[in-house]
């Protein structure tokens, strides 16, 4: 099948499951027809009340179905647990709610936690919750995870399907996808070499014969996690077909209720978790005939290397050895990620393919008056935003739930995300601008961070001293201090200073108005792009991107979306 084929049944399909999942939105679903539980995790109790707040205004406003029960599970306090651990306290708590019922249930488990470093926009309210240019209501992440998997429970037995928040899979079968053998279940899809490096690859046995269909079911001999090259060579992972070489690669999991008894019992060994525990490649390796022990001494793919990881896996590798591995290859299938910036910004704006999928729309529940020309490479990206007929955003930037008032530019590759902009004002090209609301003090505060769309926030230096190595919009971050009227000494880091990142650089006003917030940082911006000048008070406070998510006033930043709903209706 030629790849211009592939695309028209990878379109026709993601349109029959997005038709269907629509008729259920708003809707008491019947028992069978789809998830008895949809369970997201959240990194803390805070980030809990977040989702769980928007999941309640979304019940209300009929946008998600309705008759089962949606729950979410913050991890405990204290050490990072990673998604593996998420998952096994997941499934401990469920079990304990709901007991000998929980035998019966689909369970869709996504996880939803972090702070979205990589994509701040998100970082709020959740990439769970990020807007996608599509549908009415306008779609979150939340609703195409829903939609994608909608034909899955009708053809499952009862145990849990395990994805995560910021990753999207397309696929087209000539028969329904089934779920219905004990152990791990993978879907697993065709993806160059090179991709296999930053994911995990399936090692297959020997297939019975050599016929090519769109969805094969086939057991793992192996899991590798981000392999190399060469070892996916060495290891028999890599198949050929007309195109040339290829792995499959992983995505979505399902395990059923009696392997989730045995995780139950092994959390119940291992708890409480001081490390944290990949829910792919500390699960997923242990299994198949292939697996053996070694893997659990590598930390060469580990973020935080602690003593107690090589322990823990073991006990996983003991309790899992010898348990299947079943793989589901969706050969007419894609996957895409939208963790970063970069990666938001090319789906939603460049790459026609996700937005031929899916029908993405240049501008979604949105006053907008802009139009998309045929020339135009990159077209931008409105959503559930307002904007003024005199108001212009160029391609390849998205806009989401803000208000740009007349006269207001927004330049290329650029992201404007709950802002609201003043007649005249004129976003740099390649800039991210987000705009929070913050309590402090009993009151309500405004921040609106900038970056440039390509800034590292994660890198750290080892002190304060170092700043100069730190890049704020290719500037050195001592030189941005200067430009502002500041002294290194006079930027502070967030704590105790021990971690000293663009994350955690306290640089950002507190206003009292969204707009005079958004106005006094983009002063900040363009003294430092060379154009104005701008001295800011060194007693007036100022925060990092990570205090401002600490203090944030959720009630207050989905007021203003709702302010904007409403709006966008009377205009409708």
């Amino acid at each position: 099948m030629t790849e211009h084929a592939k695309n028209i049944h990878l379109e026709k399909a993601s349109r029959k499951k997005l038709e269907k999942f629509n008729k259920m939105r708003g809707v008491e679903v019947e028992s069978g027809e789809f998830w008895d539980l949809v369970v997201l995790t959240a990194v803390d109790e805070e980030q809990k009340r977040a989702y769980e707040l928007q999941i309640r205004h979304k019940c209300d406003r009929k946008e998600i179905p309705l008759g089962i029960q949606y729950h979410v599970i913050a991890d405990p306090p204290g050490r990072k647990i990673g998604n593996g651990g998420s998952t096994l306290h997941s499934l401990q708590l469920l079990n304990d709610q709901y007991g000998e019922a929980l035998s019966k249930f689909k369970v869709l488990l996504i996880h939803a936690g972090g702070l979205s470093q990589r994509l701040p926009n998100a970082s709020a309210l959740g990439k769970i919750f990020t807007a996608l240019p599509m549908g009415e209501p306008l779609y979150q992440m939340l609703e195409l995870k829903m939609a994608m998997y909608v034909d899955f429970p009708p053809h499952m037995k009862p145990g849990v399907l395990v994805t995560c928040a910021d990753d999207i899979e397309l696929y087209s079968t000539s028969e329904s996808v089934m779920f219905r053998r004990p152990g791990f279940t993978a879907l697993a899809h065709p993806s160059p070499v090179s991709i296999g490096t930053t994911h995990g690859v399936f090692v297959l046995e020997a297939a019975r014969d050599s016929e090519i269909r769109d969805m094969e079911y086939r057991t793992c001999f192996q899991y590798l996690h981000k392999p190399s090259v060469q070892r996916m060579h060495k290891s028999g992972a890599v198949c050929r077909n007309a195109d040339g070489d290829f792995v499959y690669t992983d995505s979505t999991y399902y395990v059923d209720y009696g392997t989730a008894v045995i995780l139950l019992n092994l959390f119940r060994d291992i708890r409480p978790l001081t490390c944290e525990v990949d829910a792919y490649g500390d699960f997923l390796q242990a299994l198949g005939p292939g697996a053996t022990v070694e893997y659990t001494q590598n930390t060469a793919n580990v973020t935080k290397k602690e003593t107690s990881l090589m322990e823990i896996r073991e006990k996983i590798f003991y309790c899992l050895r010898g348990m299947p591995l079943n793989v589901i290859l969706l050969n007419e299938s894609k996957f895409y990620h939208l963790g970063t910036t970069e990666e938001y910004l090319f789906h939603f704006t460049t790459d026609p393919c996700l937005r031929g999928k899916l029908g993405l729309l240049p501008a979604a529940f949105s006053v907008c008056p802009l139009e998309v020309s045929e020339e135009m490479a990159a077209p931008h990206c409105v959503m559930h935003s307002v904007l003024h007929h005199s108001a212009s955003v160029s391609e390849g930037s998205v806009v989401e739930y803000s208000k740009l008032e007349s006269a207001a530019t927004v330049g290329t590759r650029s992201i404007v995300s709950g802002c609201w902009v003043e007649a005249g004002l004129s976003v740099p090209r390649e800039t991210f601008m987000h705009s929070l609301s913050v309590r402090l003090g009993g009151g309500t505060g405004f921040v609106t961070v900038a970056f440039g769309v390509q800034d590292n926030l994660k890198r750290s230096v080892s002190s304060p001293a170092d700043m100069k190595d730190l890049q704020l919009f290719g500037a050195a971050l001592d030189h941005c201090a200067s430009c502002w009227g500041l002294c290194a000494e006079d930027v502070r880091f967030s704590g105790d200073g021990s971690v000293c990142n663009l994350w955690d650089c306290c640089l950002f006003l507190v206003c009292e108005d969204l707009k005079c917030s958004f106005a006094k940082t983009l002063e900040m911006v363009w003294a430092v792009l060379g154009k104005g000048k701008v001295t800011l008070p060194k007693h007036t406070k100022r925060l990092s991107l990570r205090e401002a998510l600490q203090n944030k006033d959720l009630e207050q930043m989905l007021e203003f979306r709702k302010t904007l709903h409403e709006e966008i209706l009377q205009a409708g």
